[in-house]
């Protein structure tokens, strides 16, 4: 996971955050109750931090990838949230604030930085990012949703509502899934690239609402560290 590309599962999570509206388009009293949890939870999520476990699967090689970290997540009104996920084996930390991403990798003392915005143009990358700039208007307008199962579990026995959300036009993936919880939190996403592969993230030991500092998206960069391109 060389390139942005490895952002892709949770940038996809990431857009059910910021657009939980996009549920909008399933059918029946489910539709209505996803809606209203997933916009209640929208509305009184202020931060988040969580342990994060990211599956990478290869298809032609019918390989799989597992790194685990832990992410921290806040919301900003009218701009991209601030995003930090630090990975273990190999250590890698992956950040947004203000409009930019940065990918610091220690071992290799390098790192990657460009604009959000800039970053949707640039294939799975732009895939990835450009949910982070769609408003729940957009999310909407774009995506075909459909209810898979009303009770799925996940791995600690969580209950979810198992969704499967299809790009109406063109793009670098075939479709995402999204597994919901009773409160109305994602707790699982699943992104299926063109090819087969796919990326699924996982959270766990979810804590809500709590004080983190802003400073903390702020990747300081050891003298030394060289910028190389995505």
């Amino acid at each position: 996971m060389s390139n942005l590309k490895r952002y892709l599962g949770f940038a996809a999570l990431l857009f059910v955050f910021i657009g939980g509206a996009a549920a909008s388009e399933a059918s029946g009293q489910l539709k209505n109750t996803i809606l209203s949890r997933m916009d209640a939870h929208n509305k009184a999520l202020q931060s988040l931090r969580a342990d994060v476990t990211m599956v990478k699967e290869n298809t032609q090689l019918r390989v799989k990838d597992t790194t685990e970290g832990k992410v921290l997540y806040v919301p900003q009104r009218n701009s991209d949230p601030l995003v930090r996920i630090d990975w273990r084996s190999p250590d890698e930390t992956f950040a947004v604030a203000k409009g930019t991403y940065i990918i610091y990798r220690p071992r290799l003392q390098q790192y990657i930085t460009g604009s959000t915005k800039q970053a949707k143009g640039k294939g799975t990358a732009g895939g990835a990012l450009a949910f982070m700039n769609m408003s729940r208007a957009e999310l909407r307008k774009n995506f075909e949703v459909v209810i898979l199962s009303e009770n799925a579990s996940l791995s600690g026995g969580v209950s979810t509502i198992h969704l499967k959300l299809t790009p109406k036009t063109k793009t670098s993936y075939q479709y995402a899934e999204v597994w919901v919880d009773s409160d109305g939190m994602p707790r699982q996403s699943k992104v299926v690239e063109n090819n087969g592969d796919s990326t699924t993230i996982l959270l766990k030991n979810l804590e809500k609402n709590i004080t983190i500092d802003r400073s903390t998206f702020q990747v300081k960069l050891p003298p030394g560290t060289k910028r190389v391109d995505a």
